[in-house]
């Protein structure tokens, strides 16, 4: 192909491939080998990668890994401006537009699902409605707000959950509907595309071990100034980048509440706590046709070394010629 050709398959989609597994497995070294190697634009699929504030805690690609290729939709977001996935579809499906060939990189199963499977179109609540939300949250608590959804709404929200409490609530005050009726209407799926599929699932220990080197290196590369400069803007607690992996930790330590050894191992159990969980949705989710996934069982990072065979497969894989 040439520099500028665009993939396309047999039926005149073109396409796209999807590099996802849980924290730490190495999608972004995986996506950058690709990207290199076969011209790639990598779009990010990690909500909390979108927000400029921790490139370091979020393990955003390093600014050498941008150089190396093009990376978009990292960085775009302040801290108090929320993403979201109808936000982040709408911005990716932009940028699958504009790429050579789009590699989608990240974790994030509701921006994947959103993707493929359209999302609902809930219309904007208001400020109003947002405020309110804000205000019933802070004063009552996330249980007693949750008291006050519609019941179909609730039964799918557990009563802790203050960000989706908070988001439930301000669409029942300002569209007169709960969450659940309007994610009950029909989604645009996603057209034009032929979607592969890369999943990586390494081995329990081998991801454990990488959680906690990744996040001691962290701390060395900056990690506590990052929080202390984020927690410093005072920011409304439900914002969701006040919960990324390591934030809650290191501010407890902060606050003087915890020792630095105790915010680590509290971190990086609750970041090994939700890789399982992401996997356990990534296994029952089709994002692709299984002849169009591959599932890799192993940790990939940057010092990982592709055969040519390797590359040639992934190349008649994801129908690119090089």
């Amino acid at each position: 192909m040439g520099a500028t050709d665009k993939a396309e398959t047999g039926l005149g989609q073109r396409t796209a491939l999807i590099v996802a597994g849980p924290t730490a497995s190495g999608k972004s070294a995986l996506a950058l080998a690709i990207a290199r190697e076969f011209s790639g634009t990598i779009i990010n699929a990690d909500a909390m990668q979108c927000y400029r504030e921790l490139r370091v805690l979020t393990a955003r690609p390093s600014l050498e890994d941008e150089a190396a290729a093009p990376h978009v939709l990292y960085g775009v977001k302040a801290a108090g401006e929320p993403a979201n996935a109808a936000w982040w579809r709408e911005a990716a499906q932009a940028e699958m537009e504009a790429a050579r060939f789009p590699i989608i990189c990240g974790g994030t199963g509701m921006y994947f699902s959103a993707l493929v499977k359209g999302i609902a179109d809930i219309p904007d609540p208001g400020e109003d409605a947002r405020a309110e939300a804000r205000q019933l949250l802070a004063a009552l608590g996330p249980e007693a707000l949750h008291a006050k959804l519609d019941p179909e709404t609730a039964a799918k929200l557990k009563p802790g959950d203050s960000q989706r409490i908070a988001r439930a609530y301000e669409v029942l005050r300002g569209t007169g509907r709960g969450i659940a009726y309007w994610q009950a209407q029909p989604t645009e799926k996603l057209q034009g595309w032929t979607l592969k599929m890369i999943l990586l699932d390494p081995p329990r220990p081998a991801l454990r071990e990488a959680i906690e080197t990744r996040f001691a290196a962290m701390l060395e590369a900056g990690a506590l100034d990052e929080a202390r400069a984020l927690l410093a803007l005072n920011l409304p607690p439900e914002l969701p980048l006040l919960r990324a992996h390591g934030v809650p930790e290191l501010g407890a330590y902060l606050r003087g509440e915890i020792s630095l050894e105790a915010a680590k191992a509290r971190a990086v159990l609750a970041t090994f706590q939700y890789t399982k969980r992401q996997m356990t949705w990534f296994r029952h989710q089709e994002l692709a046709s299984k002849t169009d996934m591959q599932i890799i069982h192993s940790r990939i990072d940057h010092n990982t070394q592709f055969s040519e065979r390797y590359l040639a497969d992934l190349g008649n894989f994801t129908n690119r010629s090089g």
